[in-house]
């Protein structure tokens, strides 16, 4: 299988000539199974030999972001439609990149001064209007008041008019004071604060007339749009003057000034409104011949920026590369799956050959003890999977790989919790629709949790699958029990037992095929009935994912020749843990043939504290005694077994190593953990540390004895959540769809309906469903893969142009 041991892994050394080498690497590239070494791990970034290619392209790559923006800011998007080629030079693209820059640039400069122009000239033309509307209106009323003063010195003088009324009017023009004015628009969020600011700095020897604009305005300098107020404040003195200039600036105020004339101001107008037509017209065609070059750089964008990521990830490889350069050729390292070979020579080939170079690619394994790094062939399917295990570790090379299992094992335990198979319909449906639109999803932009459940889509298809399996063994839908593989195999004792619901059920015909009997649902048994069935199988499938675990540790112990570990470690490992919980298991089983009433605690509890006493009505079979006996001293046996003899064994063979006698016994016999202590002490003929050797198998002992019992209970969470999942799911049917349905009124019935769904979405299908789902992991990443799985190993990751449209810059 190939997903159970990782693919065979060499290391290769190859000598590029210098004129193929840019398209060799290429090649490799696209082939994608060939991991580089880095040579030049001692040399800085900016010493390696090709610093300044990558240096240009990082350039073009921050020009095409600069590209992006501005699409992004015209409400255009990169076309996919664009024919990726490999005909577009280097060169050329820089120097069109740098052309196409200078254009847009000088294009926002320009459209940016015109908008500016025209943001100014639109408020202009508010404060002209507005400013003449206060104008106007005081001096209509002062003609008003002109005429009201002429009638009463034309009328007969009276009693009642002031004596100092002709005085007043006959002042002399010369002696009236001229007031000057400013006037602008300010924000209207900042005008009361204006307005008080200008009354202080000036003693209140100011007039401030403001009037608001209607709609939002474009700001000339920020550009963004706010509520604005238009003024004109009235002065006496400069120096008053250069005040209210101040304030103006400080408040971010825009001055504008216009002429007390009004046949003036209708001109300006005029005037204004004219020139804004005429700026309206050339920002549209400046606007639409920027989205015109936008579009043609959309439609080449990915091609350009595929072949950018494309470059300066040949460039990174190229520097990790050693140069030769009096044969003048790149020598590289690195490592391949043996399967690749013949496919990297012949992309090797091909790039000598489209060079038009004199001379071959050298090809050449290397022999080294260095530890290769691990590679399994995943597809579309397994690859959830595999992420699975190696969010854990990843594997060591070629050690058993727990993802085969995982497979089946990880849905299947999360099934038992989770078993409905109305939910885990529910599940399917949810999954499909990310499986049937795989090629849509797959080419977005996701969310980070969308973008998880995507990738997860055949786990959760999985689990929804053995879902639908368990609830059928079960026999619940949402909580509701079916007859769905024939009637029940109980009915009512006498007429006066009226339903299921009550005592007095016997059997009446054959045991129902699959599945729990529906009318165990609902009846006084079903608790105790469903309980021990629920946790006897949590035990059942615990010790046997254990001893899958513990076989596998064989299978590692076997394929990397380490026959201390089997004699040693596996065997003892076995033993104890079945000779206990094995035992335990095999009792369950006898019970459930036999229909026994032997109750299974008193069985287990007096097996440690009086082996001998006779079993009386728990004993399951004939021999059970002499059997329980002989499993206890096992048990007892394979404790010292595990702890004393492997570190004894360690140090006859590390004397017989000194001595010269089993060299190629001790490079077999050690596993990795106790060959690192032996290479550290023999390296420099060093003492056998004993004492370290025995307490690092003390722990692993004591670790395995309480980690076995601690491990089984920890299985017992698939009893624990299932039946909260159950009755859950119970609680929501019976106290809410059911409560609601028994008002006999529609609009309290599709209220219990709408809080029923939300219920079982909310609190069934996600919250359930990930906690189901963290426990199934954690049972697979402790009980499971702790027996046997070290995932101290290193990813395979080959230089490959398949993942450079999916990273960041």
């Amino acid at each position: 299988m190939d997903l159970l041991r990782s693919e065979t892994m060499q290391l290769v050394q190859l000598i590029i000539p210098v004129e193929s080498a840019h398209r060799s690497i290429s090649y490799l590239g696209d082939l994608g199974l060939f991991q580089f070494k880095d040579l030049n791990s001692e040399k800085s970034p900016f010493q390696r030999t090709y610093a300044t290619q990558i240096k240009r392209c990082g350039e073009m790559a921050r020009k095409l972001r600069f590209f992006k923006e501005q699409m992004r800011k015209a409400g255009l998007s990169p076309s996919t439609r664009s024919a990726m080629s490999d005909d577009v030079d280097l060169d050329n693209l820089e120097v069109k990149l740098g052309e196409l820059e200078v254009e847009l640039i000088e294009m926002n400069a320009n459209n940016e001064k015109l908008q500016q122009s025209y943001n100014e000239l639109i408020e202009y033309k508010l404060v002209v209007q507005k400013a003449s509307e206060f104008f106007h209106s005081a001096q209509n009323l002062a003609a008003a008041k002109q005429r009201e003063v002429e009638a009463q010195q034309r009328g007969e003088g009276s009693i009642d008019s002031p004596l100092l009324l002709e005085q007043e009017m006959v002042t002399d023009p010369s002696k009236q004071v001229k007031l000057g004015f400013v006037s602008g628009i300010i924000p209207r969020e900042k005008s009361l604060a204006f307005e008080r600011i200008l009354f202080r700095a000036t003693r209140g020897n100011v007039f401030l007339k403001q009037s608001a604009v209607e709609g939002p305005v474009t700001d000339p300098a920020s550009g963004e749009k706010a509520e604005k107020n238009v003024f004109v404040v009235f002065y006496s003195g400069e120096r008053v003057r250069n005040k209210i200039v101040k304030i103006c600036e400080a408040f971010g105020a825009n001055r504008y000034s216009f002429t007390e004339d009004l046949g003036k101001q209708y001109q300006i107008i005029a005037e204004v409104s004219e020139r804004l037509e005429e700026l309206k017209t050339t920002i549209d065609v400046g606007l639409v011949h920027q989205i015109n070059l936008l579009q043609t750089i959309a439609y080449h964008f990915e091609q350009w920026s595929h072949l950018v990521k494309k470059e300066k990830s040949i460039y990174h490889t190229l520097n990790m590369l050693s140069i030769d350069v009096t044969r003048k050729c790149l020598v590289a390292e690195g490592w391949c799956p043996v399967f690749a070979t013949n496919k990297i020579q012949n992309v090797l080939q091909q790039g000598t050959v489209d060079s038009n170079s004199q001379i071959g690619t050298i090809f050449h394994v290397l022999q080294t003890k260095e530890s290769p790094p691990t590679y399994f062939h995943t597809n579309k399917f397994t690859s959830a999977f595999q992420e699975i295990v190696d969010a854990y570790g990843i594997a060591k090379y070629q050690e058993a790989n727990p993802g085969v299992f995982t497979i089946i094992t990880f849905p299947f335990l999360f099934a038992v919790m989770f078993g409905d198979w109305g939910h885990g319909i529910c599940l399917l449906l949810a999954t499909s629709y990310f499986i049937i639109g795989e090629k849509k999803f797959s080419s977005q932009k996701l969310g980070d949790i969308t973008e998880m459940i995507f990738g997860g889509r055949y786990v959760i298809m999985m689990m929804a699958l053995f879902s639908i399996y368990t609830g059928l063994l079960y026999n619940e839908f949402f909580s509701v029990p079916f007859e769905l593989f024939g009637p029940s195999a109980y009915g009512c004792r006498d007429p006066s037992c009226r339903d299921a619901t009550t005592a007095g059920l016997v059997k009446v015909r054959t045991t129902y095929p699959f599945g729990v009997d529906p009318k165990w649902h609902g009846t006084r048994s079903e608790l105790p009935f469903l309980n021990s069935m629920k946790m006897k199988m949590s035990i059942l499938l615990g010790v046997a994912q254990m001893n899958l675990g513990i076989i596998l540790s064989y299978f590692n112990a076997k394929f990397y020749g380490n026959e201390l570990n089997i004699r040693h470690q596996f065997l003892p490992q076995m033993i104890f843990l079945n000779s206990l919980f094995g035992y335990l298991s095999l009792l369950i089983i006898v019970k459930w043939c036999t229909g026994s009433q032997a109750d299974l605690y008193h069985v287990m509890i007096y097996m440690f504290l009086s082996p001998t006493d006779d079993l009386g009505e728990n004993q399951l079979f004939f021999g059970q005694k002499f059997l329980q006996i002989l499993l206890l001293l096992a048990a007892l046996v394979s404790v010292p077994w595990m702890l004393f003899p492997k570190p004894f064994l360690l140090k006859k063979q590390h004397d017989e190593r000194h001595r010269g006698q089993s060299y190629a016994l001790l490079e077999t016999n050690l596993d990795d953990s106790d060959e690192t202590e032996l290479h550290h002490g023999s390296s420099s003929h060093e003492e056998f540390q004993f004492s370290e050797i025995f307490v690092h198998q003390l722990i692993h002992t004591i670790e395995f004895v309480l980690g076995a019992v601690s491990n089984t209970a920890s299985y017992l969470r698939l009893w624990a959540l299932s039946l909260a999942h159950s009755e859950l799911s119970s609680v929501f049917y019976d106290k809410v769809l059911l409560l609601a349905w028994g008002f006999n009124n529609i609009i309290i019935l599709i209220i219990g309906l709408f809080v029923f769904i939300c219920a079982t979405v909310g609190v069934l299908l996600v919250m359930e469903t990930l906690s189901a789902f963290l426990h199934a992991l954690r049972l697979h990443w402790v009980e499971f893969q702790g027996k046997f799985y070290e995932g101290e190993g290193y990813k395979f990751q080959p230089f490959s142009f398949a993942s450079l449209d999916t990273e960041d810059e």
